[in-house]
């Protein structure tokens, strides 16, 4: 291909120039998650030589089905590009692997080839989007991301280009812990509603303005036992178009082939895969085995070390080959959590500072203690400030808390005080109405009219 990107597996884009220039978040094989994830598609051999040869590799945040290291290692000499996020863990620990590291300037364009550049923006999730310039043709490269005050910059981006393209996760919900019980039994997860997800799609595009979308980043099927049960959450190709409808914007396949020159798109129509259900014991992961001494210090050790838990819950227990060992971090908030979780993948997950990787898996049970008043009782108080902020970012502290947000307010003051009012109202009211209760169904309306009234005046 002369000018142009193709799409494949779970979030690879690979863009052209006469020669492959740049792959990104390149899964081609293997497991993710503590095996609980295989590829929902085979990545054809001439897309797999197409990643080989690129010399440029983005990676845009640490989740394995992003940063696949059984795949990075087959991929040796290639410049791995990264956002610069506050705290650098992932390029800190890439560079000590071994592998040529390039941290990208922040919402600077950088070239990459005669007629590629690449732009990119890291925010305070520990996630990041690439814009990719390929001619006058953009690709907005959102993978994972939530529009955490980057939307004036991306759509400004759009209309300086002929044609934009939106590749973006949509999906049903299970990309993150659902499975969960309280002291009543268990949650039924946001995604069973099974909401027309091509109704966001439209609305994302419309808000940004971009032509065309590409489903993506939501390509994976579970494999061990004890998570196929998630499988019904997850998404097939034909639903994505559910619900979609536009007047200004096309939904394409997941997987393509575009021409920047020709104006072309073709599809790619990679095999389905139907993985193996492997028990847990394939990952080292026996159900029945019990903590040691040591093992249950460093659990302690992991969780007394973020301050911000101790305000929002009393306990946090993990119960593990049926002992349970309750950590005490506050007093009087009438709330905690118990993690029921094998031994293997939980010290791998506390040791490595992994643990959002634990709750992904969808293999561990977790039950919520007291009042539950959120659509997710682990947002906002626990998973981003124990996954993104702690392990991630090595923020566990006030004061680190603090610093690592004063850090990425400076780069985008007004926009970041615009997501951060946008937010606080959201996570208000999720707090104070119950779930499904008339008042949360009319405040979501009300949300969702008034971002229907956003997007009908960006068109």
């Amino acid at each position: 291909m002369e000018l142009g990107f193709e799409t494949i597996g779970n979030a690879t884009l690979v863009v052209h120039d006469d020669e492959p220039v740049l792959a990104t978040d390149p899964w081609l094989d293997g497991p993710a998650y503590f095996g609980s994830w295989s590829l929902s598609h085979e990545v054809p051999e001439p897309q797999r030589r197409h990643v080989e040869r690129a010399p440029n590799l983005w990676i845009s945040h640490a989740h394995p089905d992003h940063l696949s290291m059984p795949s990075l290692a087959r991929l040796r000499g290639r410049r791995l590009l990264l956002a610069d996020h506050v705290g650098g863990r992932m390029a800190r620990e890439l560079c000590a692997a071994g592998f040529d590291v390039l941290v990208l300037p922040d919402r600077q364009w950088v070239p990459l080839s005669p007629r590629v550049r690449v732009l990119s923006l890291a925010d305070y999730n520990q996630d990041s989007i690439l814009l990719v310039a390929a001619g006058d043709c953009l690709v907005v490269n959102v993978n994972d991301a939530g529009e955490l005050g980057w939307g004036r910059l991306v759509r400004r981006e759009i209309t300086r280009h002929r044609v934009a393209f939106l590749l973006q996760l949509f999906e049903y919900g299970d990309a993150d812990m659902i499975q969960l019980s309280d002291e009543r039994g268990p949650i039924l997860p946001y995604a069973a509603r099974r909401e027309p997800v091509g109704e966001r799609i439209s609305q994302a595009c419309a808000r940004l303005g971009a032509r065309y979308a590409v489903p993506f980043s939501s390509m994976h099927r579970y494999q061990r036992a004890d998570s196929v049960w998630a499988n019904q959450y997850t998404m097939a190709p034909e639903d994505f178009a559910r619900g979609f409808r536009s007047r200004t914007a096309s939904l394409l396949p997941p997987f393509i082939r575009y021409d920047c020159l020709r104006d072309e798109v073709s599809r790619i129509d990679p095999p389905a895969r139907t993985p193996d259900i492997l028990p847990s014991e394939t990952f080292g992961d026996t159900w029945a085995d019990p903590l040691d001494a040591d093992e249950a210090r460093r659990v302690r050790a992991y969780v007394g070390a973020i301050e911000h838990l101790r305000g929002h819950f009393d306990v946090i227990a993990f119960r593990v080959g049926g002992v349970e060992h309750a950590i005490d971090v506050g007093r009087g908030t009438r709330r905690g959590l118990t993690f029921e979780a094998p031994r293997h993948s939980l010290m791998k997950a506390i040791d490595a500072r992994t643990f959002d990787d634990l709750l992904i898996g969808n293999f561990v049970r977790t039950t919520v203690h007291g009042p539950r008043t959120a659509r997710s009782p682990l947002y906002p108080n626990f998973t981003p400030y124990v996954t993104k902020y702690a392990d991630n970012g090595d923020a566990r502290t006030r004061d680190e808390l603090h610093a690592y947000f004063a850090a990425y307010r400076r780069r985008a003051p007004l926009e970041y005080f615009r997501h951060a009012v946008q937010a606080w109202a959201v996570d208000t009211a999720r707090a104070r109405l119950a779930p499904e209760s008339r008042l949360h169904r009319a405040a979501r309306g009300v949300y969702r009219a008034a971002r229907r009234r956003r997007v009908t005046a960006c068109r």
